[in-house]
């Protein structure tokens, strides 16, 4: 018998790797495709008459629009703005069709700092200041990266153990591509047929299909409290189908808030397993 608490003491504050913070490749890429017209837009700084030398610019290189919206923290070409005199939906895509005059970008312009910011040397390139907006930018996409972070985790330890991947395990099966490929009935988990549920990973052996779920907490909430519920009952659908076995590989500090239904779906789960266990040795173990 497993115990418990010298399970969950071993779960980690967090697996962050060393590109989960910043993804410079694409940091740089985006930034790169934007170096032209931000170079031209570099003879603005420190104008006397930005407002006049901006729209001569505008005029000649029409295409140096489509680098304002990134000056403010923007990817997208359409941006609305108001104030006292009204709204205007501004198009930076150079290639599209507009009403708005070169006046009505020099408003924008001025409107939302950038003259200020370009005149007064508050930068020294443009291109230096759009590669540090874009780290901002990226270090949104921590929470989409984070949530791989456990997937790719587990599937090194799938790999580590000698599966195949299109051979022997497969990412992201939905019940319907399990029941084809191998016609087995999986009606007991899809409420015969009407829910199409999609498990992280399968691992097929000579004996047994594994259907995997994957997922690491560093922070609490209502959502842990119902995973732990879910999969307790998926386990236990799962375990009146003959052939098919249900493994869930989950950590992370964050359990400790819902410590209690965890600790309930640990009682009946054969199958959940935490990195340590993983470190250890389990996959070459269960999966035979």
């Amino acid at each position: 018998m497993r115990d418990f608490n010298k399970w969950l003491n071993s779960f980690r504050s967090s697996i962050a790797s060393y590109d989960y913070y910043i993804n410079f490749k694409k940091v740089y890429k985006n930034a790169d495709e934007f170096k032209i017209q931000l170079n031209i837009l570099n003879s603005l700084i420190g104008s006397k008459n930005i407002e006049s030398d901006f729209e001569k610019l505008l005029e000649t290189y029409p295409e140096i629009k489509k680098t304002i919206p990134i000056l403010i923290a923007k990817r997208e070409f359409e941006i609305y703005c108001q104030d006292e005199n009204g709204g205007l939906l501004y198009e930076f895509n150079p290639n599209n069709n507009t009403d708005l005059t070169i006046a009505d970008y020099s408003y924008f312009m001025d409107k939302t700092g950038l003259f200020d910011l370009l005149q007064n040397h508050i930068i020294n390139n443009l291109v230096d200041y759009v590669v540090g907006v874009e780290v901002g930018l990226d270090s949104n996409g921590r929470k989409n990266r984070g949530g791989h972070l456990m997937e790719d985790l587990v599937e090194s330890f799938i790999v580590k153990a000698g599966f195949k991947k299109n051979s022997t395990y497969f990412k992201e099966m939905y019940i319907h591509e399990i029941e084809e490929k191998w016609k087995i009935d999986l009606s007991a988990i899809s409420n015969q047929g009407k829910m199409e549920k999609r498990f992280d990973y399968v691992v097929k052996t000579d004996k047994m299909i594994y259907a995997i779920e994957t997922n690491f907490y560093s922070g609490g909430g209502s959502k842990l409290n119902e995973t732990a519920r879910s999969y307790k009952t998926l386990a236990q659908e799962i375990d009146t189908i003959d052939g098919v076995t249900f493994v869930w590989f989950t950590d992370g500090n964050g359990w400790n808030s819902a410590r209690h239904n965890l600790e309930e779906t640990f009682d009946v789960m054969e199958h959940i397993y935490s990195i340590s266990d993983m470190e250890n040795g389990i996959i070459n173990e269960v999966f035979k």
